[in-house]
């Protein structure tokens, strides 16, 4: 058994709705699973093992507001994250090529600055071609949980 952080990103809801289905998924496999989307901190992370980012993108290749403090402080401290391992759900819209999924992709390159170990590809779902990104992520978190 895994203790599993889904850390939500999100400013219009579509990332909770994600992290709404794939909690029970992943406590289904025997997962412990908790979900925040106002973690500011390693301290907020310390008592899971593995975290699971979902995380839109707004503006331009934006951070969502409520998990930009995480991400600002994770990136100004560099803490030493190298004991966690961490998958990510990226939300964007490719009608915005140049800023696609940018959110997502940020908080991957954070985590990956502090030691934190990516478990399996990261999930960029479309929302141009897929307006239920819950439907793409219950089938990608099929393949990542036996891998966490």
């Amino acid at each position: 058994m895994t203790n599993i952080l889904i850390l939500v990103g999100t400013e219009s809801g579509n990332a909770q709705m994600v992290a709404d289905a794939l909690k029970p998924v992943l406590e289904g496999a025997g997962h412990a699973v908790d979900v925040s989307d106002k973690a500011a901190g390693k301290a907020d992370l310390e008592a899971h093992d593995v975290l699971l980012v979902i995380c839109a993108t707004h503006g331009s290749g934006d951070i969502p507001t409520n998990i930009l403090p995480l991400a600002e402080t994770l990136e100004r401290e560099r803490p030493d994250l190298s004991g966690h391992r961490y998958g990510i759900i990226a939300l964007g819209d490719m009608t915005y090529q140049d800023t696609f999924c940018g959110g997502g992709k940020k908080v991957d390159r954070v985590l990956e600055l502090c030691g934190a170990k990516r478990v399996g590809d990261r999930l960029e779902v479309d929302a141009s071609t897929q307006p239920l990104p819950d439907e793409e992520a219950l089938t990608w978190v099929e393949g990542w949980k036996s891998l966490v």
